[in-house]
């Protein structure tokens, strides 16, 4: 898996597809995003939960992403891999946060005392909080799934992927964006 270059962002995305490792910064970056195409976003989380961290119906919670990937426009961010490839069909872009695990694992401590509380990303009741189960999935994350992601990604070749594996790579994807937006819009002024 390569990291994201200026030269990879030849079009506009409209459905856009984020997860990776727990703390690296996947919904921050998908709010941001989100903001900057006007694309509707959608956190698994807030789905997979019902409040209070109890669990959603799992076919209700699949009915639910369903319904999202079905629509025109979207940004979906989180894991939830047991459904990944439902989004891998419909996606045309996939951003895999893959942070070095000691990065992600301070990111974990850390938002438990600052979380930001301006990302709606989870569902009532739901706060941030850090508990070995969720350190053992970080830490399991690449061997128990990277060959999934890799067949993915091997069978939906029209699907552009991209590994953002430092705050360098989500900075230079926003640049890259910003400017081939900007190109965008003096092409169109000029018609």
């Amino acid at each position: 898996m390569r990291a994201f270059t200026p030269k990879d962002l030849p079009r506009p995305f409209q459905k856009i597809m984020i997860f990776g490792l727990p703390g690296s910064g996947k919904s921050t970056f998908a709010t941001k995003l989100a903001q900057f195409l006007d694309l509707p976003i959608h956190y698994l989380d807030k789905h997979f939960y019902i409040e209070n961290w109890v669990e959603r119906d799992h076919e209700e919670f699949l009915d639910i992403q369903r319904s999202v990937v079905n629509q025109s426009k979207w940004i979906i961010d989180g894991n939830s891999m047991r459904s990944l490839e439902m989004r891998f069909q419909q996606a045309d872009c996939a951003i895999y946060f893959r942070y070095p695990i000691v990065v992600s694992l301070w990111h974990l401590i850390k938002r438990v005392f600052h979380q930001n509380w301006t990302i709606p990303d989870l569902a009532r009741g739901c706060n941030k909080s850090i508990s070995f189960k969720l350190i053992r999935y970080l830490f399991r994350y690449h061997k128990r799934y990277g060959q999934k992601i890799d067949e993915l990604r091997r069978k939906y070749p029209h699907v552009c992927f991209y590994v953002f594996r430092s705050e360098k790579d989500i900075e230079t994807f926003l640049d890259t964006l910003n400017r081939h937006q900007s190109e965008m819009e003096k092409m169109e002024d000029t018609r």
